[in-house]
């Protein structure tokens, strides 16, 4: 089993409050969720409101694949219409 996991770190420059954050961050991860077979969730700066990390995670018998699966994400969200900004992001793969 390989276990493929990446952190995202987002800006969000014209959130002015946390429901903004929330709504923003709602579409993203059901849209990930529903396009990727993945699970995503908010791991982090969840009291910051321009600021937000996510963590998604995908499960395969193959390496490769999760690490496309995640550069597909990260893609994804690069290329999308969503208002954010990527400050850093890193995939782990991790065999177990």
């Amino acid at each position: 089993m390989i276990v493929g996991v990446c952190r995202i770190k987002l800006r969000m420059p014209e959130n002015m409050s946390l429901k903004g954050k929330r709504s923003v961050l709602k579409s993203i991860t059901t849209r990930l969720k529903n396009k990727f077979n993945v699970s995503v969730a908010e791991v982090d700066d969840h009291q910051l409101w321009q600021i937000a990390t996510l963590g998604v995670c995908s499960v395969s018998n193959d390496s490769r694949y999760a690490n496309e699966v995640l550069a597909e994400v990260m893609n994804f969200i690069t290329d999308g219409r969503f208002e954010v900004e990527i400050l850093d992001y890193e995939i782990e793969i991790i065999p177990c």
